[in-house]
């Protein structure tokens, strides 16, 4: 049985989840603060490309 019962979510947190934790082994282990820190590149990256360069990004992101 998967964790959400949707195999798109499913893919999602997975990849959310071996991003923080690939964060959390660079800067320790504190889940929050890999949250932010994802946030805050994410949000770096957003507002330094052409919109849309940003927009192809975020289609491949997970959702």
């Amino acid at each position: 049985m998967s964790a959400t019962g949707l195999d798109v979510f499913d893919k999602t947190l997975q990849t959310t989840n071996i991003w923080l934790d690939e964060i959390m082994t660079e800067i320790g282990p504190d889940r929050q603060v890999a949250w932010h820190v994802l946030g805050a590149v994410l949000h770096a990256l957003r507002d330094r490309m052409q919109p849309d360069l940003a927009a192809h990004l975020g289609s491949q992101l997970p959702i």
